[in-house]
């Protein structure tokens, strides 16, 4: 008789920057990329300064979140989702009881870990600071029912990308903004021309507005 699937990204590590947890007044879970690290990703701080904030960056075990695209079917990608979705409810839990409320907690990743982000949000929709989504989507295959709860009024969104990556398709950031959108977010989609797998000046700077605009 088989046991409960493994928690594959228990116990990994938890970055900070900026200021303690238990000091800050604002919180930042930024989630890597596929192949990256949260040192990598805690880089974004430095181009999204606040004094008040705590960064905080979850590693996935094996520097992957889930194996396959984040087009597969969602079966594939288990127990590995799963368990990333859990590490990211547990980073929130620990922001909570620090006294930070989600209206001052900011999501942001790149690549897979802004798919991971997004689904983060959207499976677990209220208020939030800001989501800065660079280079991702809602994880799923084509037609995926997107039946989630919750709502995320008076969230501001900023989703980033190329209109020609090569591994997010633009019909999935396009249908991203829309149900986010639908769930009462304020979605500010960016589509860049050529802009490749990467994050530009212009998101930076929409990004950092957003951060500097969190309410009090």
């Amino acid at each position: 008789m088989s046991g409960p699937p493994p928690d594959v990204h228990a116990g990994q590590p938890l970055r900070h920057a900026g200021r303690p947890l238990a000091e800050a007044g604002a919180a930042m879970i930024l989630v890597h990329g596929r192949g990256a690290t949260a040192e990598s990703i805690l880089e974004l701080a430095d181009y999204l300064p606040q004094p008040q904030m705590a960064y905080l960056a979850p590693q996935a075990a094996g520097q992957t979140w889930y194996p396959y695209s984040f087009l597969a079917p969602i079966a594939q990608n288990e127990p590995y989702l799963s368990s990333a979705l859990a590490r990211l409810e547990g980073v929130l839990a620990d922001v909570t009881a620090a006294g930070i409320p989600p209206a001052r907690v900011v999501w942001a990743g790149f690549s897979q870990g802004a798919c991971l982000a997004a689904e983060f949000v959207a499976r677990h929709a209220q208020r939030y600071g800001a989501v800065l989504l660079f280079s991702g989507g809602l994880i799923g295959p084509p037609g995926t029912p997107r039946d989630y709860e919750g709502t995320l009024a008076g969230t501001p969104v900023l989703l980033g990308c190329s209109d020609r990556d090569a591994h997010i398709p633009l019909a999935r950031v396009e249908e991203t903004a829309e149900v986010l959108a639908r769930l009462g977010a304020a979605a500010d989609k960016r589509i860049y021309p050529r802009l490749g797998h990467t994050i530009n000046d212009d998101e930076i700077r929409a990004a950092a507005a957003l951060v500097a605009g969190l309410p009090a």
